[in-house]
């Protein structure tokens, strides 16, 4: 059996889906009793809700079963796309490139580039542009990361002219962002740059990237699904 990785683009949505459950319940095993227990209450729920409304007999049995089966679906998904992405987060948690792999959740709007700068030790930092400006994310070893996260913010504040910079440290510790929240703390920093000017600095930062080596990140099928996991849970 091969043990390549599994590329969700070229997965119909179905597999995709399966792949996704499977990979929860490798972490959380309970996901499956969740999901029929949000299923049967969503689904009571709707039931009432239909067999409430005005017109009863056997069209009012009908539609009171078939919004029944709707909301029950709806309450089951719901459950299932929150575990899973708490399953996702747990499995790249302490994981080399992990907060890359995290902040391919991000929408559109956002460019993310890996790894802009690293240490021997596996430290690294990553870029993200969007309406923030420019956000350096740093995952790695505190210390090493410090004088690292200092150097890149020179380097984009050079090209960068007026733009804000942003760091942000993954991790647990006091000061850190924990992996779970890290999407949701970048996308809270404020929108400082417009559309238009994003592709401004985005061209300023193409001399500097041309100027770096690349380093590929470690890949898996924990960091492959984060990108299928996202379009399912997300109806993209």
């Amino acid at each position: 059996m091969s043990n390549e990785p599994l590329d969700p683009s070229t997965m119909s949505r179905r597999r995709q889906i399966i792949e996704t459950f499977k990979m929860t319940k490798q972490v959380d095993r309970a996901v499956g009793w969740w999901m029929l227990l949000a299923f049967l209450v969503f689904g009571g729920v709707g039931f009432g809700i239909f067999w409430l409304l005005p017109g009863k007999g056997t069209i009012g049995l009908i539609m009171a079963i078939v919004g029944g089966l709707l909301l029950g679906f709806l309450g089951m998904m719901i459950v299932f796309s929150r575990r899973a992405q708490k399953a996702a987060y747990a499995r790249l948690d302490g994981q080399v490139g992990g907060g890359a792999r995290a902040l391919s959740m991000l929408r559109r709007g956002w460019k993310l580039e890996e790894v802009v700068g690293f240490t021997k030790q596996q430290d690294m930092v990553h870029r993200v542009v969007g309406p923030p400006g420019i956000v350096l994310v740093g995952e790695g070893n505190p210390n090493r990361l410090r004088q690292l996260m200092a150097s890149e913010r020179r380097k984009h504040e050079r090209v960068a002219a007026d733009f804000p910079v942003h760091e942000v440290f993954v991790g647990n510790d006091e000061g850190q962002v924990p992996l779970p929240k890290l999407v949701k703390h970048v996308q809270k920093l404020g929108r400082q740059v417009k559309p238009a000017e994003q592709t401004d600095l985005l061209m300023r930062l193409k001399a500097l990237d041309a100027q770096r080596p690349k380093v590929p990140l470690p890949r898996g099928p924990v960091p492959t699904s984060m990108k299928g996991m996202r379009g399912n849970l997300k109806g993209r």
